[in-house]
């Protein structure tokens, strides 16, 4: 942070106007505040970023699948040996 009063009065006295020594400040002050929001851009997320979060959610619901695909299979099997042990028991 900085003076900005300081910065207007060493303006005047180097023979600016005060208007013309308020704009530079002015202008001084939202380079400084523009600058530390130019920070903030470090923290955006990338194309690169995205695209592994992409895969790993892919590799994630593709593990996901394969255990419905095993359960469903499992519980088809399951139904059936229920169906054929209840057949020979009633046959």
């Amino acid at each position: 942070m900085f003076d900005t009063h300081a910065i207007a009065r060493t303006l005047t006295d180097a023979e600016l106007t005060p208007a013309q020594a308020d704009a530079i400040t002015a202008a001084v002050r939202q380079a400084a505040e523009h600058e530390a929001t130019d920070l903030e851009v470090a923290t955006l997320v990338t194309k690169t970023d995205l695209r592994a979060e992409v895969a790993g959610v892919d590799a994630r619901l593709a593990a996901l699948e394969l255990r419905l695909i095993k359960w469903i299979v499992g519980t088809g099997l399951a139904a059936a040996g229920i169906v054929i042990a209840a057949l020979r028991l009633l046959g």
